[in-house]
């Protein structure tokens, strides 16, 4: 079949930007983006493209080249799932909170709802594409709500994991390494709706970099790419710390063993802990998947990731207050940055929620500036995690609208999210306006120690 409409519930961080390279690169193809959340509805159809809701480099443009062409964002979501040939699934599956695997395993609450709404508004037949990370064999719980509750409606469900880096997002997505699509390779329908999807991205993606799979695989695929990566993160940083009682320098670690084939050089970055949607959350489901099956030293094997990456958040926060002569009640920390990593407004499991959250256990009076993120969300991200109540959040934390700002009597700053515009601050009067001594806790490695020593600086980057 030929796909000329297209729905996807919901409009986050995948949605929105992947539902808009689509509508760029095939124009032919109407693409309905739809959300019950009126707010973002009404920011991505901003007259003013650059206050939609996502932040990546280079997506206002595409979505101000194809919204009102083929490129639509509705609250209208019975209508746009009846009117479409394929609906994408990108709602969120975080992880649960409750009940039978609290803190490990994705609840899909979301993802059923999306189902029975499809099943409802349904009068032809759908292919269903499941775009959120999701664990394996989701597709056959999707698959029996929807042929149970349907209209009589024929449904073929496919498996189109993201693997998009956020802050490049629009890159990925233009030129990506490969599209994984997985289906029923078993039946003709299955086939068909396999080859529907393959054309749809085949508008600008090489067939040759399009990997058909059966569907298991394809949901495997994505939690194992994730915690693969994060793997590669929770080592280097666990040799951060070696390195710091040794005297070595993990800068230089990381380029002699990034210069071996075997290994490469990306993900190789020490820093204070990954953050992002996934890469947590993934490997939580894996362990939990594995847990479930028995297979007790595969869970306790991925878990560990988790645990070395919790544990350098401590670590980097601990360290701080013993450098300050082991208190830092009542003093003024500057965190540079809130988002989990550069080039995206995205807060999602930062080390700076954390790390924050830490200091203000410490009485600390912490001061935070990011580019990119709100007041309202960085206070939306510490009352999450109900540590102490929204008042005395807000009555210890300040969010500022500059970095100069956020530094003017501190007594200490820290670099949270590698924002290149940190690189070129005014460091000489950034150390004029602190307290002395002045300290400096680079998180991410990203200033010279040098320069910012010969500044007067006491200096501490993970690593080194």
């Amino acid at each position: 079949m030929k796909v000329k409409n297209i729905c996807c519930i919901g409009a986050g961080y995948v949605g929105g930007p992947t539902m808009a390279i689509i509508a760029q690169k095939a124009p032919g193809i109407k693409v309905t983006v739809v959300d019950i959340n009126e707010k973002r509805i009404a920011a991505w159809n901003d007259a003013d493209v650059k206050n939609i809701p996502i932040y990546e480099p280079g997506l206002a443009e595409v979505v101000a080249e194809a919204r009102g062409r083929n490129l639509f964002f509705s609250t209208e979501v019975d209508k746009a799932i009846d009117e479409a040939d394929m609906i994408f699934i990108s709602v969120n599956t975080p992880t649960k909170t409750y009940g039978i695997g609290k803190g490990m395993a994705a609840d899909l609450k979301f993802i059923e709802l999306c189902a029975r709404q499809i099943a409802r508004f349904s009068t032809t037949d759908k292919i269903v594409v499941e775009k959120s990370t999701l664990p394996v064999r989701t597709a056959e719980a999707l698959k029996s709500i929807l042929d149970n509750t349907g209209n009589g409606v024929n449904f073929q469900i496919l498996s189109n994991p993201e693997f998009l880096a956020e802050g490049t997002a629009v890159n990925d997505l233009q030129a990506p390494d490969r599209v994984l699509i997985g289906g029923d390779l078993d039946t003709e329908a299955g086939k068909e709706a396999i080859n529907a999807l393959v054309d749809v991205y085949a508008h600008w993606v090489p067939r040759t970099n399009i990997l058909t799979t059966n569907v298991w695989s394809s949901e495997l695929s994505k939690l194992t790419a994730n915690a693969f990566l994060a793997q590669r993160v929770s080592s280097i940083n666990a040799l951060s710390e070696l390195c710091e009682q040794t005297g070595a320098d993990i800068k230089e670690v990381a380029k002699a063993i990034g210069m071996d084939s075997r290994i490469g050089p990306k993900f190789l970055q020490a820093s204070v802990g990954f953050g992002g949607s996934c890469f947590q959350k993934d490997i939580l489901n894996l362990v939990y998947i594995s847990k479930s099956l028995g297979l007790t030293e595969v869970a306790d094997y991925w878990e560990q990731v988790i645990i070395m990456n919790d544990h350098q958040k401590r670590r980097f926060a601990a360290k701080m207050v013993k450098t300050l002569y082991n208190t830092v009640s009542g003093k003024k920390i500057a965190m540079l940055g809130w988002a989990f990593k550069k080039d995206t407004n995205d807060t999602r499991e930062s080390a700076a929620i954390y790390v924050a959250d830490y200091l203000l256990n410490e009485r600390a009076e912490v001061v935070v500036y990011d580019p990119k993120v709100s007041e309202e969300q960085i206070l939306a991200d510490l009352d999450y995690l109900n540590t102490r109540s929204a008042e005395e959040n807000r009555a210890n934390i300040t969010v500022v609208n500059s970095a100069l700002e956020a530094t003017q009597g501190a007594h200490a700053v820290a670099i949270m999210t590698e924002w290149d515009a940190f690189k070129t601050l005014d460091w000489k009067q950034v150390y004029h306006n602190m307290l002395k001594p002045a300290f400096l806790f680079d998180g991410r490695r990203l200033l010279d120690r040098h320069e910012l020593e010969a500044l007067g600086f006491e200096f501490y980057a993970i690593g080194s």
